[in-house]
């Protein structure tokens, strides 16, 4: 509960003042999907595509994060949601400064999700689901994580004893079951190149 004492400071330099010296819009790209779907490899590689076309960028990392601003959450539902708004509320920072976010977090909870993107304005939250069959996220297994959950080791991991809510509308869908890393980039890429303002 916000204090009745607490009053926003206005300053003088806005959002649209930042985007102009950045040269593009500032958006949020939201990626979703189960562990191992892929979204930190996608993530990754959209970065890098966007500094090559000198856009502004900053990823926001499930694990990095939970290494630093959220290091003292778990991972119960009440941690959960909190972890995903400390994340949106750092995202709206952001790109108030006139960065473009890519964000990379399981964030399993529709309610979640959508409390997120009331924070950006028409056009500038972008969610893309990352959909992955669990059968091949747990075939893939990079983090050893699944393997871990069941052997009991981890509690609450999602798609296995804590639930995941797929997207009902999100922007974007890449199958990473079915589309190589390239080719799902190459989709986000595409469709984010009409939210953003080319530079200079």
């Amino acid at each position: 509960m916000t204090s009745k004492n607490i009053i926003p400071q206005k300053h003088s330099i806005s959002k649209k003042d930042r985007s102009k010296l950045t040269g593009n819009k500032p958006i949020v790209i939201w990626f979703t999907g189960l562990s191992g779907s892929g979204k930190s490899t996608l993530v990754n590689v959209l970065e890098q595509r966007l500094f090559k076309r000198r856009i502004l960028t900053y990823i926001l990392d499930g694990d990095n994060i939970r290494m630093g601003l959220n290091k003292d959450l778990g991972f119960s539902d009440i941690d959960r949601k909190e972890n995903i708004r400390r994340v949106s509320e750092a995202a709206k920072l952001l790109t108030d400064a006139g960065v473009v976010v890519l964000t990379a977090f399981i964030s399993p909870f529709r309610e979640d999700r959508l409390n997120a993107r009331k924070l950006f304005g028409v056009n500038e939250f972008i969610e893309v689901y990352v959909k992955c069959p669990i059968e091949i996220c747990r075939e893939r297994d990079v983090k050893g994580l699944y393997k871990k959950a069941k052997e009991g080791k981890i509690e609450n991991f999602t798609g296995i004893d804590s639930d995941y809510e797929e997207p009902e509308n999100p922007e974007l869908i890449v199958d990473t079951s079915i589309m190589s890393v390239d080719e799902a980039v190459n989709v986000i890429e595409k469709f984010i190149e009409l939210k953003l303002i080319e530079q200079n």
